[in-house]
């Protein structure tokens, strides 16, 4: 009996990472809201649904694994231009900014992928360098408290 009640209990306490995994921050592309070093919880790509608007999403890039926000999806282009983000044609509300980007780089289509970006654009290497990203590229849902 002890021994049963031992293996529900490990199971039980292990249930999360079923659904969880922690990953660790690197670098400073999505300062203020991740901070290098910080570790946090994502849900794991089969269990986070379909990327969506605003999600901080795990992403396997050419230069790894990074973590940047999801801000057009299919079919939608951004511009940037003095210092704020353009989605198809509005200016994207983002709160978690405090370094904004002064250049004017131009625009990006999404057209069948999805672009990310870092929430520190002067620092951040994301989709306006590699263009879209497909969708099995996009891996969990970061969980921000």
């Amino acid at each position: 009996m002890k021994l049963k009640t031992y293996i529900s209990a490990s199971l039980l306490a292990l249930a999360p990472f079923a659904f969880l995994h922690p990953v660790k921050v690197r670098g400073g592309s999505m300062e203020p809201t991740l901070q290098n070093g910080q570790v946090l919880l994502a849900l794991w790509p089969w269990c986070s649904g379909t990327p969506a608007l605003g999600e901080v999403r795990i992403l396997n890039t050419p230069e790894g694994t990074v973590i940047k926000r999801i801000l057009a999806m299919p079919g939608q282009e951004l511009e940037q231009r003095n210092g704020y983000l353009i989605r198809s044609g509005q200016i994207v509300e983002e709160p978690y900014i405090s370094f904004r980007e002064t250049k004017n780089d131009g625009r990006w289509y999404a057209q069948d992928g999805y672009m990310l970006l870092g929430d520190n654009r002067p620092q951040s290497l994301d989709c306006r360098i590699w263009g879209p990203i497909d969708k099995n590229r996009i891996g969990g849902r970061v969980l921000i408290r």
